[in-house]
């Protein structure tokens, strides 16, 4: 017989992970299952960590002792909020020889089918970290495009530049040239780094 530890999980204090409870225990007794553990997060969103969800910590730690054999959820969404998420915590049950019962949505990595399944939303999971990583550099390249300064013209700079060599300090040289001191500043660290692009 199969030893099984259950996981059931609720976002708010007014909900109850009885029916998730019941329903899980009808299947292992259908299945011929031992359920051995029973953990539970009460009012903790699936998005939270798992230093903020003690019973999915506890179910973590015993999927690395190999207290049991499979793990049985309601659904994909109690053990987190995201694919990579689920992922992650395949891998780590897969490592230790731990299948996964999932009830709404069929899955169960015990059977040919599940497995296949798995390696489906491994694929997946890795898309979305792709996708996640082009929307991130998009927004940074935007983000460059809209923040970055003109070239100052040739001949202020130079005006600037002779200022700053005949000794005159930054603020007293950016009042004269009507620039602001942090230009000024540019300018001199440009003059003693001259590989270092000089911006407005």
């Amino acid at each position: 017989m199969k030893k099984v530890a259950i996981y059931a999980r609720v976002s708010t204090d007014s909900q109850t992970v009885e029916n998730q409870l019941q329903e899980l225990h009808a299947v292992a007794q259908r299945n011929g299952w031992i359920v051995t553990s029973v953990f539970t997060d009460e009012g903790i969103s699936g998005a939270k960590g798992r230093d903020k969800r003690p019973g999915y910590d506890s179910l973590l730690k015993g999927i690395a002792r190999k207290d049991f054999e499979m793990v049985a959820a309601w659904s994909v969404d109690r053990l987190g909020r995201s694919l990579p998420d689920l992922v992650s915590f395949l891998n780590e049950a897969h490592a230790k020889s731990v299948d996964l019962y999932l009830h709404q949505q069929g899955l169960d990595t015990s059977t040919p089918s599940g497995r296949m399944l798995f390696q489906m939303l491994g694929v997946f999971a890795e898309f979305e970290r792709s996708m996640i990583r082009e929307r991130i550099m998009s927004g940074l390249r935007r983000t460059s495009k809209k923040s970055g300064r003109k070239p100052m013209a040739d001949d202020r700079a130079e005006a600037i530049r002779k200022s700053l060599q005949d000794g005159l300090g930054i603020r007293a040289t950016a009042r004269l040239h009507k620039a602001s001191p942090m230009t000024v500043t540019r300018i001199a660290r440009e003059m003693a780094n001259p590989e270092e692009p000089l911006a407005a």
